[in-house]
């Protein structure tokens, strides 16, 4: 088929595009903007559009599917004359429901965790030798693609988002899997700009379930209040319905192992992702995958790119970087770097960079979050309030919702820095939280700042 994709440039839809091209179809797409990786990845496929921006005369009756990201506009020209030619238009979401029609559809689902237990769950697989097609939402070591489609797997594996899944259509994505397995792994608040309340933000859970499949299977935290009571409310005769907590371990000189009747090493670590990992083997296992076989696998899971990530370690200092940035993820990140460290002190920085961390009415979901640090700070982008046309912030602000009034709030990266250099020497473990970037600061030449002043 020729395919082309408005809005090729994000995540998931420039993997959607390898994707589609390594199943034999003919790809276009467009785009105002393309930031890396994408732009490096699109290029080395050769679907990297020769000029950006949105030109209509692309869209002709030859085309066979239009494929609409979420970052264009209801009003895109591209999109305005595909409607005007009658040409099939997808959401992402609805195209990958679209292939896996006749396929199992596994769906891992929830505010925190889930790209990891999607990671988890392929690792797992492949190393089981089973064939499946995926969509997960980050870079995963050992596969090239986050996206893969194919005529032949009989399974697949879905990371479900809860956000919206186009302009036109304001669903969120995993409501259009219908998956026949489904996880959850927690529910906290997020989306504030999409989902107003807490209430309207949780009944997307709750209509989650109501879509899977008769007969399917659904597994979930149990240690979680807020989903334990979802999961209570829509009770169905035809669900298998399963929880999970942290699976067994203990921690040993910096290594977490599993205990499961035989002592396994692991090279991940944190009560978060012990959850998610006994809900991996869950997951697995009602796939078909015994657990000897996923404890013999889950040994060399290496966890997933910027989560948890070690950038540089010596017999007295850690760097990590990590992809929290929602008020539960950066509560588990801390929480797990300090169990593994404890005789270290721990300095935990944060970006603001969402829409929903930016917005003063969220903040105070953060309170408490940095507990377990001894030393924090708070950097945001005022640039990037205003671009996102949220009300101002003072720093204030943030020291007060977070309830910890000897954090340090930085308007500047490179104010960060010099403070994050500034610790001294001794034992320290640095974690850097964000999904952004704290304004393209190079990790290379903070390890250099802070090994200065380390040792």
């Amino acid at each position: 088929m020729r395919i082309h994709l408005i809005a090729i440039g994000g995540s998931a839809m420039h993997n959607l595009a390898i994707a589609l091209q390594k199943n034999g179809h003919e790809v276009s797409g467009s785009d105002d903007e393309i930031f890396e990786p994408s732009r490096s990845r699109l290029q080395s496929y050769g679907l990297l559009p020769e000029q950006f921006g949105w030109y209509p005369e692309k869209i002709n009756p030859s085309l066979d599917v239009i494929i609409l990201g979420m970052h264009a506009r209801i009003d895109n020209p591209e999109l305005l004359r595909a409607q005007e030619l009658g040409l099939k238009i997808y959401s992402y979401p609805e195209y990958l429901y679209e292939h896996s029609k006749n396929k199992k559809r596994v769906v891992i689902g929830g505010s925190h965790g889930k790209t990891t237990i999607t990671a988890m769950v392929m690792h797992v697989l492949k190393q089981a030798g089973m064939d499946f097609d995926y969509l997960v939402g980050s870079k995963i070591k050992n596969f090239e693609v986050m996206v893969r489609l194919s005529d032949s797997a009989p399974v697949m594996i879905f990371e479900g988002d809860e956000y919206l899944s186009s302009p036109l259509d304001r669903r969120p994505k995993f409501h259009w899997y219908h998956p026949h397995v489904a996880l959850l792994s927690g529910i906290a608040w997020d989306h504030i700009n999409v989902f107003p309340t807490f209430e309207n933000y949780k009944e997307q859970f709750s209509e989650f379930i109501r879509l899977i499949e008769k007969d399917g299977v659904l597994i979930y935290s149990e240690d979680d209040e807020v989903l334990r009571e979802v999961v209570e409310q829509n009770q169905r005769s035809d669900l298998k319905i399963q929880g999970y907590g942290a699976a067994p371990h203990h921690i040993e000189d910096g290594v977490t192992w599993l205990d499961n009747g035989q002592s396994v090493p692991l090279k991940v670590f944190g009560r978060h992702n012990l959850m998610n990992l006994n809900g991996a083997r869950l997951l697995c296992h009602a796939i078909g995958i015994s657990d000897n076989v996923f404890y013999n696998a889950i040994e060399s899971f290496e966890g997933t790119a910027n989560r948890l990530e070690l950038i540089e370690k010596n017999e007295r200092f850690s760097l990590f970087k990590d992809f929290a940035h929602a008020p539960s993820k950066v509560k588990a990140t801390i929480s797990a770097v300090k169990e593994q460290y404890p005789d270290r002190e721990l300095v935990a920085c944060l970006e603001l960079h969402t829409f929903s961390s930016l917005n003063k009415a969220f903040l105070d979901q953060y309170r408490s979050s940095f507990d377990d640090a001894a030393k924090g700070c708070v950097y945001y982008n005022p640039h990037t309030v205003e671009m996102k046309k949220l009300e101002e912030i003072d720093p204030e602000d943030i020291r007060k919702a977070f309830g910890k009034e000897d954090l340090e709030v930085f308007t500047d990266s490179d104010g960060m820095i010099r403070w994050l250099a500034g610790q001294g020497p001794g034992k320290k473990v640095f974690l850097m939280m964000s999904s952004g970037n704290f304004n393209g600061i190079e990790f290379s030449e903070l390890t250099r700042h802070l090994l200065g002043n380390t040792v």
